[in-house]
């Protein structure tokens, strides 16, 4: 069972892999990105919506790292004390 769901997800992977591959042969014509004051930006079309996604990606990593950050204070927070009364109590052997 284990085997056949490896191979599902291998499949899986495959399948999107050759679909966006697919894209991006079909999307290879020339593409202007207009910014302001007149300038423009010339390129293949894969090669923007790929900076695009890109970029939307570190956007949203940089918007979660203040919150993974209050997390691990929080969960530092927490194991100081349990860390520090533990090393308090003497450890008795067991067994004797």
């Amino acid at each position: 069972m284990k085997q056949f769901l490896k191979l599902l997800q291998w499949t899986l992977n495959a399948a999107v892999f050759f679909t966006l591959f697919a894209f991006a042969l079909n999307n290879q014509h020339e593409a202007k990105v207009y910014f302001f004051f007149g300038t423009q930006w010339r390129s293949p079309m894969v090669l923007i919506v790929l900076i695009a996604f890109a970029l939307g990606m570190v956007v949203g990593v940089l918007g979660m790292v203040p919150r993974w950050w209050r997390q691990r204070q929080a969960a530092k927070a927490v194991q100081a004390p349990a860390s520090s009364s533990a090393e308090a109590q003497p450890e008795v052997p067991h067994g004797t």
